[in-house]
C-alpha cells in the first residue's frame, strides 16, 4: 500500500494532511484497517484510489475520537456495504457505488457522483446520503426516524421497483433530474409497499397506479417546500449544478407520498 502523503503522527491530534492510499490489489479488510489506525492516530483527510470492490468503507470508525471530522474520497468503484453503521465521517465517491450503500448509517454524510445500486439506505436511521444518478431497487427500505434524528436520502435520477418499501421514517428526494419531461415511464412500480411513517418527495406527476395500496399522496406544505429547497440547493453544490437547472429543481412542482396508516397490516397480526 503507498502512502503518498506523510505519515500522520500525534495520537487525538487534528491535521489537515491528506493521506492518499492506492487501494490497487489490496484486500478490503486491509484496506480499512489501515484508514482506522490513521484516523487513531488523528488523521482526518483521506483520498483512496484505484477502488475496485472494496468493501465495508467507514464501517470500523466507531469509536474514533475524531471520527465526525473524517473526509474520504474515494477514486474508483467501491463495493457493497459503503458507509454501513457509520456514525458522524463523510464519504465522497467519484464514481458508483454497489448494493446496501448507508446500511443501517447513523449520522454523517455519503456523497456519490455516480449511479447507486439496490437496497440504498437499508434501516437508514439519521445522516444524509445524496446520489448524482439514479438508484436501484428497493432504495430506503426500512428507512426510520426518532426525535430529531431523520435520514434523508436525496436522488437525482429515478429509482427502480419497491422504493420506499416498509419505510418508517425518514424523507427521499427524487428529482427525476435527467428526463425533459416528468413522464410516468420513469416511475418504478410498488412504490411504498408497506410504508408506514416518513415521506417521499417526487418531483412530477405521480401515477397512482404504481403506488402501494399503503400510499397516499399530498401536496407539501410551506414548511415541506422549504425543507426540498434546502437539500436541492444542497445537492446542486455538491455535484456543481448550473444555477439556472437549480433553480427549476427549486421552483418545480413536487408531491408527497406519505402512509396512509402507521399500522397497516394490523389486521394479520392477533395482537
Amino acid at each position: 500500500m503507498r502512502q503518498a502523503a506523510k505519515k500522520i503522527r500525534g495520537k487525538g491530534s487534528v491535521s489537515a494532511t491528506t493521506v492518499t492510499i492506492d487501494a490497487r490489489g489490496v484486500h478490503y479488510k486491509e484496506l480499512n484497517r489501515h484508514i482506522r489506525s490513521l484516523a487513531v492516530e488523528g488523521g482526518e483527510r483521506f483520498e483512496v484510489v484505484n477502488v475496485f470492490g472494496q468493501r465495508f468503507f467507514g464501517t470500523n470508525l466507531w469509536g474514533v475520537e475524531n471520527r465526525n471530522n473524517i473526509r474520504i474520497l474515494v477514486r474508483g468503484t467501491p463495493g457493497s456495504d459503503l458507509g454501513a453503521f457509520m456514525d458522524g465521517p463523510e464519504i465522497e465517491v467519484r464514481g458508483n457505488v454497489q448494493d446496501a450503500t448507508g446500511n443501517t448509517m447513523n449520522s454523517g454524510r455519503i456523497i456519490i457522483h455516480g449511479n447507486a445500486g439496490d437496497v440504498l439506505g437499508y434501516g437508514m436511521r439519521g445522516g444524509e446520503i445524496f446520489v448524482r444518478g439514479n438508484v436501484g431497487y428497493r432504495v430506503g427500505i426500512h428507512m426510520k426516524e426518532y426525535r430529531d434524528m431523520v435520514p434523508t436520502i436525496v436522488i437525482g435520477g429515478t429509482t427502480q421497483d419497491f422504493f420506499g418499501e416498509y419505510m418508517a421514517g425518514g424523507r427521499v428526494i427524487v428529482l427525476n433530474r435527467f428526463f425533459s419531461e416528468c413522464s410516468e415511464s420513469r416511475q418504478s412500480f410498488f412504490i411504498g409497499t408497506g410504508m408506514h411513517g416518513g415521506s417521499i418527495f417526487v418531483r412530477g406527476e405521480v401515477n397512482p397506479e404504481r403506488l402501494g395500496a399503503e400510499v397516499g399522496v399530498e401536496e407539501p406544505d410551506v414548511e415541506e417546500y422549504g425543507l426540498i429547497r434546502h437539500f436541492v440547493d444542497s445537492y446542486c453544490r455538491h455535484f456543481d449544478v448550473r444555477e439556472a437547472e437549480a433553480r427549476i429543481l427549486r421552483e418545480d412542482r413536487f408531491y408527497r407520498l406519505c402512509a396512509k396508516s402507521a399500522r397497516p397490516y394490523g389486521k394479520l397480526y392477533a395482537y
